[in-house]
């Protein structure tokens, strides 16, 4: 018997998500536990496996499509069944489910019978998501729009023709002030008249959750920042000791140490590990340490789980298994939400230091510039020294300005006197 194939909660607590693309094409089969599609949630694609052998007989929503959680996304029929038994299935389980919750994902039995006068505040409104990203940007209210799509639903073409009529209507300059149109193919940006010939490339989830998260963090986390230069000369002889007795695929990179630094310096200074909510400051038992790795859909920041607790050459093997799988899109929810700090190096791209912003609701990340061959004093002498300018951004809500000095002054000693590390 054919059975729906539903938008799975990918994700705690989802209400819904995006197919990026599907893997098979109807008719094609699908084995027991193989992926037929991928869904993007806000940080990763996530592949959805068949519950059984048998073929994909039909596809509901295509690429693109965002759909409520349980949803059916596409029919599943076992071999040498026919349309006739899908037609079946669509005519006496689909009704019933569509009932509740359309293609769209809306309560249809929630929807008005008869349309409520435009502009009412009282009015349901259902508009894509990019149609009201659009619409935000653009300055305009969704409830002026008349829908074009099933049910009234708001597309991206209903904002852009009402933006487009619009300006129509507006007095135009005189000819002399017209911009002169270099390429009549290349779109312009309304929202902010941007008049440059461009591609305009729609946000992804991720990009767009990027987005939000960070805007937030930068609005309502007091930030502030603590600098410190480190001499890694001991570190990065250490390091050649030990990977010279190993193989080349198993060497530590100098991130694997920043990473057991850090959890021996939330050891030594525990107020640190700190989380800030509305209704508590919350003491954390454990440190869990992500990993910022950037990938061609953003920046994704997989964690590794209860770092104090394990040795140098497991948070290697950690790190290179997680960062290999977040920039193929393999990583699950589990391995790149939560966190209690955050590490991000962009030393291998030969920037010196930078700062990074608070990922929210962590109260402190850690920006590592790259390793310069700088002159220091020592002992009264200049002498060269390889030098690793590091930035720890903090939540002051969390944190004081004293207990995060004493927390990087312990990150530095640890690396500067690396054999503590490893005890």
């Amino acid at each position: 018997m054919p059975e729906f194939l539903v938008m799975p909660a990918v994700v705690a607590n989802a209400r819904d998500g995006t197919i990026a693309r599907w893997l098979k094409v109807e008719g094609e089969a699908v084995a027991s536990g193989e992926a037929f599609a991928e869904i993007e949630t806000d940080k990763a694609v996530i592949e959805i496996s068949s519950p059984k052998t048998g073929r994909i007989a039909r596809i509901i929503h295509g690429d693109g499509a965002t759909v409520t959680v349980e949803t059916p996304i596409g029919i599943l029929a076992d071999e040498g069944e026919t349309e006739a038994n899908v037609a079946q299935l669509l005519t006496t389980s689909t009704s019933t489910m569509l009932v509740q919750r359309d293609a769209f994902g809306f309560d249809s039995s929630a929807a008005p019978s008869v349309e409520t006068p435009r502009g009412s505040l009282n009015r349901r409104i259902f508009a894509s998501p990019l149609a009201r990203r659009l619409a935000g940007e653009m300055g305009i209210l969704l409830s002026d729009i008349n829908g074009t799509g099933p049910r009234g639903r708001i597309l991206r073409g209903d904002v852009e023709a009402f933006d487009t009529a619009i300006r129509s209507s507006s007095p135009t300059t005189t000819p002399a002030a017209q911009p002169v149109v270099v390429n009549e193919d290349v779109s312009v940006v309304r929202s902010n008249d941007v008049e440059i010939p461009h591609v305009a490339i729609p946000h992804s989830a991720m990009r767009w959750t990027i987005a939000q998260r960070l805007s937030a963090s930068k609005q309502t986390i007091p930030h502030f920042y603590l600098n410190a230069e480190i001499v890694v000369d001991a570190l990065l002889e250490l390091r050649k000791q030990i990977n010279a007795t190993r193989p080349a695929e198993a060497r530590f990179s100098v991130t694997d140490f920043l990473v057991k630094a850090t959890a021996a310096a939330f050891a030594r200074v525990p107020a640190c590990n700190v989380i800030w909510t509305e209704d508590a400051l919350l003491s954390l038992q454990r440190t869990d340490i992500c990993i910022a790795v950037a990938t061609a859909g953003g920046l994704i920041t997989p964690v590794v789980k209860d770092a104090g607790q394990k040795s140098l050459s497991v948070i290697s093997d950690e790190i290179s298994d997680l960062a290999l799988r977040a920039r193929n899109g393999s990583l699950k929810p589990g391995e790149y939400r939560g966190g209690s700090f955050t590490i991000s190096n962009l030393g291998m791209y030969g920037v010196s230091d930078f700062t990074a912003i608070v990922n929210p609701p962590q109260a402190a990340i850690l920006a590592v510039g790259a390793i310069e061959e700088r002159v220091v004093s020592r002992e009264l002498k200049a002498v060269h020294a390889r030098v690793m300018r590091v930035t720890l951004s903090l939540d002051h809500r969390a944190i004081d300005g004293a207990l995060g000095a004493q927390w990087l002054s312990s990150f530095k000693a640890l690396l500067q006197n690396p054999m503590q590390i490893l005890v």
